[in-house]
């Protein structure tokens, strides 16, 4: 029953908009309806400013890791590290799936991020150092997205010869998975990019719509 409730509210938290709530309570409006549609940090930072942008990283970010700590308090034992991967995945899948809005949802790169400074924080801040190096040089937040959640797994793969301790292979296999999930909520993103039409980092851009 505690692994049951454990994964039970990974997804719920996992699944709460707090890009929509932000939207909500800052400026009345629904951030779906404005620039891409997504309840991301990005799209908010578009269409209401830096500050609701930082709340809504952070909240997002957050979730993830309250997760990862919940499985890991909770959870002791030879299958704790799979407990502790299904929560992650879990709480990913409810921000991207979330049950609060038809089960659709952001993108899941800040609750990534969030599960993985639970699991490996020297990881998750190199590829969090990796992400703002990228969107400076290039100021694309889906490039530097994809980059950044692949760099996860390689990291985690090879780090035993870099780092000095071995990441445990389910982390490493989850890792990649997370990535492949967040290459695919990106599939649009890509699109735009192929085209020439993807927006820049900090750049305005017209309302699309859901």
């Amino acid at each position: 029953m505690r692994e049951a409730a454990v994964l039970v509210f990974s997804y719920l938290v996992g699944a709460i908009p707090v890009g929509l709530i932000v939207g909500k309570l800052s400026r009345g409006i629904d951030i779906r309806n404005y620039g891409s549609g997504n309840i991301g940090a990005t799209n908010v930072l578009r269409t209401l400013g830096p500050v609701p942008a930082a709340v809504v990283f952070v909240g997002d970010t957050a979730k993830g890791l309250a997760a990862v700590l919940l499985a890991k308090a909770l959870v002791t034992g030879p299958h704790a590290p799979y407990l502790v991967i299904a929560a992650a995945l879990l709480s990913v899948v409810g921000h991207s799936a979330s049950p609060f809005l038809g089960f659709r949802g952001g993108k899941g790169v800040a609750t990534s991020l969030g599960v993985f400074i639970g699991i490996s924080p020297l990881i998750a801040v190199i590829a969090f150092g990796l992400w703002i190096v990228l969107v400076a040089a290039f100021r694309y937040v889906s490039v530097a997205s994809i980059i950044a959640s692949f760099s996860v797994s390689i990291q985690m793969l090879f780090s035993g010869h870099v780092y000095g301790k071995s990441t445990p292979y389910p982390y490493t296999a989850f890792a990649l998975v997370a990535a492949l999930l967040i290459l695919f909520r990106h599939r649009s993103n890509i699109g735009r990019l192929l085209s020439g039409t993807e927006p820049k980092f900090g750049q305005k851009v017209k309302n699309e719509g859901g």
